[in-house]
């Protein structure tokens, strides 16, 4: 996969697909800020590369806000949802920055647009747009 690109999908099936080719990059350190709205797919997707690296569990940490996961390759996932913060300070409550400073763990962050200005440098961007009930659009960016 080479940044930035766009991927169309029809159907669960070429998500997961889409899923598995973009975990293919990933790599400890990495940090990936899922946006788009309400419905087009970003804990799904999360979801699909959760189950490729072993872990059923995964859901959605929209209460939460942050969901910890490990898998039987010895991978750590952390999972937040932005969408309930009111402000930055409770990201900083909660110890945003020691997630994000964990290089043996890959951040996912659902809503990261909400607050740009905790977001890391590097990292990834996959916008996801529903083109249809049963079409998504998901555009990637690598952020160097």
């Amino acid at each position: 996969m080479n940044f930035p690109c766009e991927r169309i999908s029809h159907s669960e099936e070429e998500t997961k697909l889409i899923a598995e080719e973009f975990l293919s990059v990933l790599k400890p350190g990495d940090v990936v800020v899922l946006n788009g709205d309400l419905g087009t797919g970003k804990t799904f997707f999360i979801k699909k590369i959760t189950e490729a690296l072993g872990i059923t569990k995964a859901n959605s940490p929209t209460f939460a806000i942050v969901n910890e996961y490990e898998s039987g390759q010895d991978t750590r996932i952390y999972h937040f949802d932005f969408y309930r913060i009111n402000k930055v300070a409770e990201l900083h409550d909660i110890g945003l920055e020691d997630y994000l400073a964990d290089d043996e763990a890959i951040t996912f962050i659902e809503w990261g647009e909400l607050f740009p200005e905790v977001l890391p440098h590097k990292r990834y961007e996959i916008k996801i747009e529903e083109v249809s009930n049963e079409q998504r659009k998901f555009r990637f960016n690598k952020f160097t």
